[in-house]
């Protein structure tokens, strides 16, 4: 996949808010990363702030909903992993200086 394409994914990744913290996920660091195949077929691999988050379902669906706005993009898959685990130091200094934790 081109840079351009990804950083048109990850731009579209970012208008998926977290409902609990209200930051996106590509800037809580979340996302791990995402692949395309020759047929748009999509993959974005990310975890989640807590196993057991209750909003999982609503995360996807929002990461579906945002994708598929992309023309390139064809079929979404979201693989929710759970290692690495996620810790508040994947976040950017954005998500940081907004939910008031020392960078």
């Amino acid at each position: 996949m081109d840079t351009a394409l990804e950083e048109n994914i990850m731009g579209a990744l970012e208008n998926v808010i977290d409902p609990e913290l209200g930051i996106d996920i590509v800037n809580l660091g979340l996302v791990y990363g995402a692949d395309m195949d020759d047929n748009g077929n999509t993959t974005v691999t990310m975890t989640l702030t807590a196993m057991g988050c209750p909003l999982a379902g609503h995360i996807e669906q929002d990461v579906k909903r945002v994708l598929a706005d992309l023309p390139e993009v064809n079929e979404i898959t979201v693989n929710i992993v759970w290692n690495p685990p996620w810790t508040k130091d994947r976040m950017s200094r954005y998500a940081k200086i907004a939910l008031g934790i020392p960078d």
